[in-house]
């Protein structure tokens, strides 16, 4: 099985679990992304068939207690109005952890919840920041996110978008161009050129670098969700759904921190 999104897609080309699946080849995979992902979720859960696969059941389960964790953790810190460092460990402790189990053959679940919560300790820090500069972007943020990923979502299962190797490669471009811009706009503002506010300033480039996050993650969000239907349609095992459970994560937190940054532009402009 080819991969298409980073996070998701190494572990599972990897492991081969196409041969899992007997007389499923690459060839037999669905090719309607839409009724294949209609037909995956009305098909009975692993649990119930007993089969030890993976199913969207259990990606949504271990979806919802990864979020979990990180609104508990969130929330505490925004509670504690803790400070920069907490933020620093946060991020630093993410990251570790995130290259960890990308990196790793085994799905370990306790690190992967142990991510989840160094992200709720970096975002509960980072919102209250941001709250406390822009009264109300946290609430906006929020229904940003959701409303990007229920529409990409919709767009995925209606077939409106499907993910082909020239969509898989657009998107590698794109990310590429996208951290070349940062690194510019990051050296621009440490240098004093342009009119900046903090890492990514508010000029043209830093109000590009936002919209063009914002668009980024949320095409990343189909690749998650192709990533996630192959994984499925290959026979994963039943652990692999922490792994893909991860995976959203790791875009879906991304895409908040976007969406943040973009409102704060476009409010500290007015």
């Amino acid at each position: 099985m080819r991969s298409s999104n980073p996070v998701l897609g190494r572990a599972f080309n990897q492991r081969g679990f196409a041969s899992m699946s007997p007389g499923t080849t690459q060839h037999d995979a669905p090719s309607d992304s839409a009724q294949s992902l209609e037909t995956l979720y009305n098909a009975p859960s692993a649990s119930s068939l007993r089969t030890g696969r993976m199913t969207i059941d259990d990606v949504v389960t271990r979806t919802g207690i990864l979020f979990g964790v990180l609104v508990v953790v969130g929330g505490a810190a925004w509670t504690l109005n803790l400070g920069p460092a907490f933020l620093m460990i946060g991020f630093l402790g993410g990251l570790v952890l995130a290259m960890v189990n990308i990196f790793s053959k085994t799905v370990r679940p306790a690190l992967v919840i142990t991510y989840a919560g160094f992200e709720g300790l970096a975002l509960g820090t980072l919102s209250h920041y941001y709250e406390g500069a822009y009264p109300g972007i946290v609430s906006q943020a929020v229904l940003a996110t959701l409303a990007a990923f229920t529409g990409v979502l919709f767009a995925y299962r209606s077939g409106k978008i499907r993910v082909t190797p020239r969509f898989t490669r657009v998107m590698m471009g794109a990310m590429i161009g996208y951290l070349v811009l940062g690194l510019v706009s990051m050296v621009s503002s440490f240098t004093g050129v342009g009119n900046g506010m903090g890492l990514y300033g508010v000029s043209g480039l830093g109000l590009l670098l936002a919209v063009g996050g914002v668009a980024l993650a949320s095409f990343f969000l189909i690749l998650d969700f192709d990533q996630i239907q192959k994984g499925i349609s290959a026979g994963a095992p039943e652990q692999e759904s922490w792994r893909a459970a991860f995976g959203l994560m790791v875009t879906l937190v991304w895409l908040y921190l976007e969406v943040l940054r973009l409102i704060s532009i476009l409010r500290s402009s007015d």
